[in-house]
């Protein structure tokens, strides 16, 4: 028992079942214990149904640790936490469960997209480069052949120097493949209708039309947020302007690519992509993505996965230390960002 001038927030964690369990360390349960009044082994999983000894923590909570699955944040589970005046998130997107309600009540959110942002930033890095090396191209052949072949012919015009790749959509994800990108002999283009010609060139990158961008560029790489406005915004033109053997990569979501218009430049091998998100999220079981040769098909796997989910849980602690220490967040969310963020 701490003494009652103990001046720490109290702390509720409110997340999706299972989900505290891969988050959550023995560490992280020492280190959130010490900077916070909680009980870190209770989780809250439904704030809008709370069972009583959830309630009681919910009306004490001055914080909430939230992460996937967490209860949206209604007018009704506020009036249930009369003292709540933050939540701290460890994981990207909070659209889910903070409303209009928390901005209105004046509560201080905190995301760690930042650290989630490192994965994907990394998984896109790795097959734009396998991509202009057409790794899976000869990976394909290879298994055919299963012997000698003319490598030389085969992969005459492959390689990495001096390609051209486009980034679709300067989010934090795209931000920080830019800042990948940095090392390597390739030309980088970038489409964000919200970016100056001034901003991109401090991130040394030339901004470009969406359309220049497809036609020019070896490997197209979307990081857009899902929007209306970026609802199938890689359509039929935006394919057909893409060079024969170029790359479409997409980790954002599967609603920016018009699919249906991707299938007609798939199936012929004129295209090649990557693809860790589609619409729907799973394709049927008889779409062409499964088995075309010249498609990398992944089961939304760039984002935090195993022990890259604990990245997200020190950056969260951390804005919780600073919270504990009445210092402002070093990664706030701001609600006029959201419209058009993920």
């Amino acid at each position: 028992m701490h003494p009652t001038t103990d001046n720490r927030p109290s702390v509720l964690l409110a997340m999706g079942p299972g989900i505290s369990d891969r988050l959550l360390e023995p560490r992280h349960h020492t280190r959130l214990e010490a900077l916070a009044r909680t009980d870190s082994t209770l989780v809250a999983h439904d704030l809008a149904n709370p069972t009583p000894r959830v309630a009681a923590a919910l009306a004490e909570a001055d914080v909430l640790f939230t992460c996937w699955g967490a209860t949206p944040l209604t007018p009704q589970v506020l009036a249930a936490a009369p003292r709540l005046k933050a939540v701290v998130h460890a994981a990207g997107s909070v659209k889910h469960h903070i409303t209009d309600a928390c901005w209105e009540r004046g509560i201080t959110v905190s995301s760690a997209a930042g650290a989630n942002a490192l994965p994907v930033a990394e998984y896109t890095l790795a097959t734009i480069l396998l991509a202009n090396k057409r790794v899976l191209r000869s990976a394909h052949v290879y298994r055919e052949v299963r012997g000698a072949h003319d490598w030389r012919d085969e992969m005459d015009g492959a390689g990495n120097y001096l390609r051209t790749v486009g980034i679709v959509g300067a989010s934090r994800i795209g931000r920080r493949v830019i800042e990948l990108l940095r090392p390597f002999d390739l030309q980088v283009l970038l489409y964000d209708p919200y970016v100056t010609a001034a901003e991109a060139a401090r991130l040394g990158v030339e901004s470009v039309p969406l359309d220049d961008l497809c036609s020019r560029s070896d490997v197209v790489s979307v990081h857009a947020p899902q929007l209306p406005a970026t609802h199938h915004m890689i359509g039929t033109r935006q394919l057909s302007l893409m060079r024969t053997g170029a790359t479409l990569i997409n980790t954002a979501r599967g609603s920016l690519i018009d699919e249906a218009a991707l299938l007609r430049e798939l199936v012929p091998g004129r295209l090649h992509a990557v693809l860790d998100v589609t619409d729907p999220e799973h394709p049927p079981t008889a779409s062409p993505l499964y088995d075309l040769p010249n498609v990398l098909l992944t089961p939304h796997v760039a984002g935090s996965l195993g022990n890259e989910l604990h990245r997200m849980t020190d950056q969260a602690l951390d804005e919780l230390e600073r919270y504990a220490a009445g210092r402002p967040f070093a990664d706030p969310v701001h609600p006029a960002e959201l419209s058009h963020s993920a």
